[in-house]
């Protein structure tokens, strides 16, 4: 695939934002993964490419190196999440198989600060709602630790449906973990799902400017 359709781009709704990582990101980025390491720790895969704990920026830029070229590939969608237009964490699709299957996972990460106020789930059907009505595939997975209460309660307030355990499916915190899979294909959101998640009473609260 030369290009994958649909990418680069940026997707809004009120003041949640997704946008394409940038290299001038890089500062805030690390101060992010520093500040909230404790917290993102036991949910994280190990992998050296993004370390929890203090460095210089290249780790950061040979992440973003390496999710470009996957972009170009058609393998990935890398985001950063805003919140009121600042920083606010990660969302990636990833693992993008074409041919019969159209699948992918997506991972996300939040700052601790802005946890708690809709941002995630609402930037999980921006995506979503792209990836099957853009970029055109099927179906996507969310792999999440059972202990990973939050986290479980985003997709499951979204409406995925749970498919069962993946026995060590990935190495977390010094161990192989397991995974609940839960995934959403297509037919299960013909209105989208930025619209089902929206006209939920629970929406996301706005900023008072939005008023």
């Amino acid at each position: 695939m030369e290009r994958m359709r649909g990418w680069p781009v940026t997707l809004t709704e009120g003041p949640v934002g997704l946008r394409p990582l940038r290299h001038r990101d890089a500062a805030t980025w690390r101060e992010l993964r520093v500040r909230n390491a404790d917290w993102l720790r036991p949910w994280e895969p190990t992998n050296p490419e993004t370390p929890l704990f203090r460095s210089g920026l290249g780790p950061y830029l040979s992440m973003v190196h390496t999710m470009r070229r996957e972009a170009r590939q058609g393998l990935a969608l890398p985001w950063v999440v805003t919140y009121e237009g600042a920083f606010a964490g990660q969302l990636t699709i990833g693992a993008i198989v074409w041919g019969s299957a159209r699948s992918a996972q997506i991972g996300y990460w939040i700052d601790r600060h802005v946890a708690g106020r809709g941002v995630i789930p609402t930037a999980v059907a921006l995506a979503v709602d792209h990836c099957f009505f853009t970029v055109g595939l099927h179906r996507v997975e969310a792999n999440i630790r059972p202990e990973n209460a939050a986290s479980r309660r985003v997709v499951e307030k979204l409406g995925f449906r749970e498919e069962g355990i993946r026995r060590r499916h990935l190495h977390i915190d010094g161990a192989w973990r397991d995974h609940i899979c839960y995934a959403l294909t297509v037919e299960d959101v013909p209105g989208g799902l930025r619209a089902r998640w929206l006209g939920r009473d629970q929406a996301f609260p706005r900023p008072s400017s939005a008023s």
